[in-house]
Order: structure tokens, then C-alpha cells, then sequence
């Protein structure tokens, strides 16, 4: 086997923290963690003019409102998606099912690690050439993540043409 050089290292590291921590918040926490952001943002972008409207009496300034409306949105969003997690990880715990939330845990930290690392080989890709660079070339296991970054960057397109409301 080859010798690991710095980028390998990293590969490793990445991956090997993002398991760790979802190993030890498990499945359940991390899902809901993830999608309460995502709900956040959503409800946020979406709803956030309605609520500025009905605070037009409370708030003067249309920016301070705006602002006021996006943040209550996102950060009550976060707190009732929170909240939904952590009773869904108490009826889990009292069923007995603890260990098998921390190997789903270990799971999704390991695709999350791995996503990490695709969206900055992208980034990478975008900012400069590094195969012009010896770490790119001699890593033993970029290779194997380059195997997925054209799944991934399809799939990142497909998804952008989606949400545009342009795509298939």
C-alpha cells in the first residue's frame, strides 16, 4: 500500500470527524439538525414578506421589518424542528433502540463526510487546477472520491435546474 501524503490525511480526517460526531449525536439528532436548517431557510425565504406585512404596526422601517420577520421565522423554524428531534430521540432511547440511532448516526456521518469533501473538490476544481499539484496527483484516495464528483456534480445541476423550476 502506498504511503498517505497530506491530502489523503485530510480525506481521512474529514470523513473520520463527521462519523465521530454523528456517531455521538446519532441518526435522529443529526437528521432533524439538518433538516431544521433546511426548513428554517425555507420558511424564512418563503414566508418571511407575510409576516413582515403583519408587523408593518409594530415596525416602522420596511428593511427592519424584512429583517425582523426573515430571522423570527428561521429561528422559531429551528427551535420547533429542534423540539420534534428531541422527542423523537426520547421515544427512541425508551424503546431501547439507542445503539441502533448511533450506527444509522455513524452512517449518515460518513456520506455527510463524504458530500463535504465532493463540494470542495468542486470548489477546488472551480478556483484553480490542482492536478496541476503533487498532493492532487499522488493521493491515494482522491481517486476514488473523483468516481462520484461527476455523479455529483449531475446530480447538483439537475437539482439547481429544479429548484429554478427549469428542470426535468
Amino acid at each position: 500500500m502506498e504511503a498517505l501524503n497530506a491530502a489523503d490525511w485530510i480525506i481521512v480526517s474529514v470523513i473520520g470527524v463527521s462519523t465521530l460526531v454523528s456517531v455521538l449525536r446519532g441518526f435522529v439528532r443529526e437528521a432533524f439538525s439538518l433538516a431544521g436548517w433546511v426548513l428554517a431557510f425555507a420558511a424564512a425565504m418563503l414566508l418571511s414578506d407575510r409576516l413582515a406585512y403583519l408587523l408593518a404596526g409594530s415596525i416602522s422601517d420596511e428593511s427592519g421589518r424584512r429583517i425582523v420577520a426573515f430571522a423570527l421565522l428561521f429561528v422559531m423554524t429551528l427551535i420547533a424542528v429542534g423540539l420534534c428531534g428531541r422527542l423523537l430521540r426520547g421515544v427512541i432511547r425508551f424503546a431501547g433502540l439507542g445503539a441502533f440511532d448511533r450506527v444509522l448516526g455513524m452512517a449518515f456521518g460518513f456520506v455527510r463526510g463524504v458530500f463535504v469533501l465532493l463540494a470542495a473538490i468542486v470548489m477546488l476544481r472551480g478556483l484553480l487546477e490542482p492536478e496541476r499539484f503533487a498532493w492532487w496527483q499522488n493521493s491515494v484516495l482522491l481517486p476514488h472520491l473523483l468516481l462520484l464528483e461527476g455523479w455529483f456534480r449531475q446530480f447538483t445541476g439537475v437539482l439547481s435546474a429544479w429548484l429554478a423550476g427549469t428542470g426535468n
